[in-house]
């Protein structure tokens, strides 16, 4: 008997336990839902079990079904609030500080996820300033799923936009938000679902390759957990893995970044610049920089900040023998805060201890290297020591890794951190990424266009607002004209705007050449803003710059037409229109004379007779593509002739 009480105990709880209504994360305190949209609400609880909600004043009530899941519909509502729901079945859940606005799921890679705190020195004033509680953001943690869609996130919170809560904000998200509240004053909301590094194949769902063979074998292949077991095994051999190099920076005694120190055999280099630059020749390994700064009286004891710049790839700093900081991959802007009482007046020693696995290493030139304490600032560029603690042999960062980048897979990223929200009403999307398939541009433009179709399915909406960012300029100039894997995929990207209600928002003038992540969010998320006016809030605006339509050949020139050109063509300097090149049937291209005739541009070169063809702002990183709207808004890179 006592044992038969005991276990209807258990089964009691248990049962109380599965019977307590669960919400999914994205449904919570302080959320923001679609307005005049019916909303639906959903979840899990006991099988069976009655469930209801109370809002505004009103009660619906429905039934989990046999599984537990249950969900309901609420009629459309107004922009406005604060609202209060309730949820109730065997417990009672209240939420509280709802808002009814616009809702936008902005996604992609690392030029979406770069937060307002990356670029606190740019946008130090707007972070300052702000103070929009009605702006939003939800931010998908980082996820992988091999085995299918996942139903729910494992944490996750609404965050308003007000003083330092903004700083997690994804920069190039807030001001399209702030931008779009401030022209309508409606709440927006942010769902920040975006992952640095990421192909675009990991965002599509396993449904949305139906096209795609290749990718469909992948994705059923990973769901073989023996499959990735046996990955792990080939690729983590135990005791076969060689040893790791030994740097001789840190097995010496005393470690060349203390004070007690004395160099002896270390060269001269300089900051910023590559070591492969300046003398040393294909070597990757880990360098050490020492030098010893002169520090002022007024910044001795102050707590301080260190700009390094950039630097390929990982580093550790020191100052007097203390790490201030240190950085595992290349593409942060190296900004570390200095203790106080690191500092003293006069000689300090600055050591920077460098690892770098391919390509060239050492610090990127134009970029900002200084110490700083209030108004006092010394300058770190100029002439340093460096000495090789360790030449790498065949060394690679995957050595003994094992296994594959779940991140890198078909569908992975949709399963896990797109999937949970396909049931929460939206505006429309954002999507800025395209820097990892570069190399793929036809590929690219077969997958843009499966995202934006699965994605459309999948919120049950085939005409939602698909708003997405061309690749800006990056990497070095090229003063002649050549080919181009990047302006390739902006050309794919170009050609999504077939597509009913898209809309691209150029950046071709807001890159820089040493840095895949430009400092200009701000440029880039107001001109997203100015496309949703006219795709999602039918604005009768100009949102867009020049877009090649036609051309037409007579005699020795070629006179192009334009899209979008506004209330006329102009250049943005003022000077002659410059980036175009023109060719022949034989495609080999030279810079041409372009002139702006009403609304065309006429492009010519007296060598070239024949014309056939002509290219605008066709490289990696055009020099100088001036050809504007007089609205300011740039015209997009392309080229008449076809692969």
């Amino acid at each position: 008997m006592k044992r038969s009480f005991i276990l209807s105990l258990v089964f009691f709880y248990a049962f109380g336990a599965s019977a307590q209504v669960k919400l999914p994360r994205l449904i919570r305190d302080s959320m923001i839902l679609q307005r005049d949209e019916k909303i639906k609400l959903w979840g899990w609880a006991a099988a069976n079990e009655k469930v209801a909600i109370r809002f505004n004043g009103k009660q619906y009530k429905t039934n989990a079904d046999d599984q537990g899941n249950w969900s309901l519909l609420l009629p459309p509502t107004k922009a406005g609030g604060p609202y209060t729901l309730e949820i109730t079945a065997s417990n009672k859940i209240s939420l509280r500080e709802i808002l009814f606005g616009d809702v936008w799921f902005c996604s992609g890679q690392s030029n979406m996820v770069h937060q307002m705190n990356i670029h606190d020195i740019t946008y130090a004033k707007d972070i300052a300033e702000a103070a929009y509680p009605r702006i939003r953001q939800f931010l998908i943690p980082t996820l992988t799923s091999l085995q299918g869609p996942q139903n729910d996130l494992p944490a996750g919170a609404w965050k308003a936009a007000v003083g330092e809560e903004v700083r997690p904000f994804s920069a190039v998200a807030y001001f399209f938000a702030r931008k779009l509240y401030d022209k309508y004053k409606v709440p927006i909301g942010i769902i920040n679902a975006s992952v640095g590094g990421t192909p675009i194949e990991a965002w599509i769902s396993e449904e949305g390759f139906k096209a795609f063979p290749l990718q469909k074998a992948v994705i059923e292949k990973n769901k073989d957990t023996a499959y990735l077991r046996s990955l792990t095994r080939r690729n983590n051999p135990g005791a076969a893995r060689p040893a790791p190099p030994i740097d001789e920076g840190m097995a010496a005694s005393p470690k060349w970044y203390d004070p007690s120190y004395s160099p002896k055999g270390w060269r001269q280099i300089n900051i910023p610049g590559y070591w492969e630059d300046q003398g040393i020749r294909d070597l990757n390994g880990i360098v050490w920089y020492r030098r010893e700064m002169e520090i002022p009286d007024c910044m001795a004891g102050k707590a301080a900040r260190v700009f390094l710049g950039r630097i390929v790839d990982a580093d550790e700093f020191y100052i007097n023998g203390k790490q201030i900081g240190n950085t595992t991959y290349q593409y942060p802007q190296r900004r570390y805060d200095v203790p106080a009482g690191v500092l003293k007046a006069g000689k300090n020693i600055f050591a920077v201890r460098i690892t770098n696995i391919n390509g060239k290493g050492g610090f990127v030139p134009d970029k900002p290297y200084w110490i700083f304490s209030g108004s006092d600032t010394v300058d770190l560029k100029g002439s340093w020591q460096y000495k090789v603690g360790v030449a790498f042999q065949s060394f690679s960062s995957g050595v003994g890794t094992g296994g594959i980048n779940a991140q890198g897979q078909p569908a992975a990223l949709y399963n896990a951190m797109v999937a949970p929200e396909i049931n929460y009403k939206i505006k429309g999307f954002c999507w800025y990424q395209g820097e990892a398939n570069t190399g793929q541009a036809k590929l690219y433009e077969n997958l843009m266009t499966a995202l934006i179709s699965d994605w459309r399915s999948k919120w049950a909406q085939d005409t939602l607002p698909f708003l997405f960012v061309q690749l800006p300029g990056f990497m070095e100039y090229n003063y002649l004209p050549s080919e181009s894997n990047w302006a390739a995929l902006r050309e794919a990207q170009l050609k999504s705007l077939s597509i009913t209600n898209t809309g691209m928002a150029v950046a071709i003038d807001l890159g820089e050449w040493n840095d895949i992540h430009p400092d200009n969010k701000k440029d880039v998320g107001e001109r997203l803003a100015l496309i949703a006016m006219k795709k999602a809030y039918n604005e009768n605006i100009i949102y867009s710059g020049p877009i090649y339509q036609s051309s037409s050949i007579e005699g020795n020139r070629i006179i192009l037409q334009f899209s979008n050109t506004g209330s006329g063509l102009t250049t943005v300097n003022g000077g002659p229109v410059s980036s175009f090149a023109i060719a022949g049937a034989d495609k080999k291209f030279v810079w041409a004379k372009a002139t702006i005739e009403g609304d065309k541009v006429i492009v010519s070169n007296s060598e070239i007779t024949e014309p056939k063809f002509v290219r605008y702002a066709w490289a990696d990183n055009p020099v100088d593509p001036n050809l504007y709207n007089k609205e300011g808004l740039p015209a997009s890179p392309f080229r008449t002739d076809k692969d």
